[in-house]
């Protein structure tokens, strides 16, 4: 597919588009190459058919986007894209130090890869039947519905996984709920604050410079808030539990443009999360492992109470180890960390093998894609696509801050999936599912308005001779 010029001589931003995804895939062709020589001194097995479907993939995006969404924003697929070859790239290095040093410790790379195909299908699908992103503003309770069930349905299957109820099971298959629900949820906030703003934007009582929210707003707050604390009691999730209050609180501020409600909302969670976090073993036993991770390596009876992992202390050591341009790829021992390594922890093994700029050069690229859909956010005209698209950008750093915030100790761990770079199947496609609903809100934002018929006639009797 040629790259065509606008006739200004600029490339099109479906032609930039393209451009960015050959760069996108051309990066990760050659850190997958340079992995397997780091670590094998050979080229990988399959080479060209692993090129051929890294290229396909993007390239289906991108017919879908041209077809379906010709005006999107050109940066947002690349940006997905990029970070998305990256964490194969990642999965599959860990696969190799994983083999050499655990017994039956099965491979990652194919099985993503294959997540990667679905998520791509599911993209492809709601950019082509997705005539209109106002169309989800029309059942705002059925929404929420569902997604109160899907956030909810964790807590009644028997069992944890790494000590947090955040799967369901289905025979041999699991997914995260957690992972669409911070979707639904930015729907429902977008559609239910668009008929509310008005009211939840009146101020109630002055208390210390600011407008305290009036009483009978509070309750949506109010429960809001109780739901997300019965996630963090029942299912120990303190990730999804910070995601779901923090998108209601930035959503309700970009309403409502009143930093009460941010305050209140603040001091509202952490009074939570201190209560819970007080008397919960699992949530507990993770603040314990943030306040004091080097303990670890004390003798057992003099560790405090609760600290039963060493992931955070050895996430420090990778960290450090790696220095400003990190050890290479493949020159690293990211397979310290165990299992973890994978899912949030994989940001380690940025730091560890591509140092300091490699974590920077991948925060960035967060950065980026969230502004693109700010940058959607303030250009879109009707309401409700505003909300959408300042949501979904949002619960995008949100959920970035709290895996990047946990492994670097910032603040406690969560255990969530570092969205595109991780492994996982329900975060691969929900992320791109969210990439998918911002391109259609984007494509809406920048379509030229369209022009009056008195203009169409003028310019056509222009060419009339008499």
């Amino acid at each position: 597919m040629a790259v065509r010029p606008s006739r200004s001589g600029r490339l099109s931003d479906r032609g930039l588009e393209l451009a960015l995804l050959l760069g996108a895939v051309l990066i990760c062709v050659f850190g997958y190459a340079e992995t397997a020589l780091a670590l094998t001194g050979k080229l990988p097995p399959g080479m060209a058919l692993t090129c051929v479907a890294a290229a396909a993939l993007p390239l289906v995006c991108h017919v879908a986007v041209r077809r379906f969404a010709p005006h999107a924003d050109p940066l947002i697929l690349p940006l997905a894209t990029l970070l998305t070859g990256l964490g194969l790239v990642l999965i599959h290095r860990l696969d190799i130090a994983y083999s050499t040093h655990y017994k039956n410790a099965p491979p990652a790379a194919s099985g993503q890869l294959m997540w990667c195909g679905i998520a791509v299908a599911v993209f492809a699908g709601v950019v082509a039947l997705l005539k209109d992103h106002r169309r989800l503003q029309r059942y705002p309770y059925v929404t929420i519905a569902v997604g109160m069930v899907l956030l909810m349905a964790p807590a009644f299957y028997p069992g944890d996984v790494y000590g947090a109820k955040r799967w369901i099971f289905i025979g041999p298959l699991s997914f995260q709920p957690g992972e669409f629900v911070k979707i639904v949820i930015v729907v429902f906030f977008a559609g239910y604050l668009t008929m509310r703003r008005d009211a939840l934007a009146l101020a109630g009582r002055r208390l210390m410079g600011m407008y305290l929210p009036r009483g009978r707003q509070l309750g949506p707050v109010a429960a809001v808030w109780m739901l997300s604390l019965l996630v963090l009691v029942f299912e120990r999730d303190l990730g999804t539990s910070l995601i779901f209050f923090g998108l209601f609180v930035i959503m309700l501020y970009v309403a409502t443009e009143r930093t009460s409600w941010v305050v209140f909302g603040v001091v509202m969670f952490a009074v939570g999360a201190f209560v819970v976090g007080s008397f919960e073993p699992h949530v507990h036993g993770r603040v314990v492992a943030w306040l004091h991770p080097m303990d670890i390596f004390l003798p057992p009876d003099q560790r405090p109470a609760g600290l039963v992992s060493d992931q955070a202390a050895q996430a420090l050591f990778s960290f450090g180890s790696g220095g400003m341009l990190g050890t290479g790829l493949g020159e690293g021992h990211p397979e310290l960390i165990g299992f973890a390594g994978r899912s949030d922890f994989i940001l380690t093994t940025v730091g560890e093998e591509l140092g300091l700029a490699g974590v920077t050069l991948v925060i960035l690229l967060y950065a980026l894609l969230a502004e693109r859909g700010l940058r959607t956010a303030l250009t879109v005209t009707d309401p409700f696509g505003k909300l959408l698209a300042g949501g979904l950008a949002s619960a995008l750093v949100l959920q970035v801050f709290v895996v990047v915030g946990g492994v670097t100790g910032l603040i406690p761990l969560t255990g969530k999936a570092l969205p595109f770079l991780a492994q996982g199947g329900s975060s691969m496609v929900a992320n791109w599912l969210l990439v998918a609903v911002l391109l259609k809100v984007s494509d809406t934002a920048r379509r030229p308005p369209p022009q009056p018929a008195a203009d169409v006639n003028a310019a056509e009797t222009q060419f009339v001779r008499p």
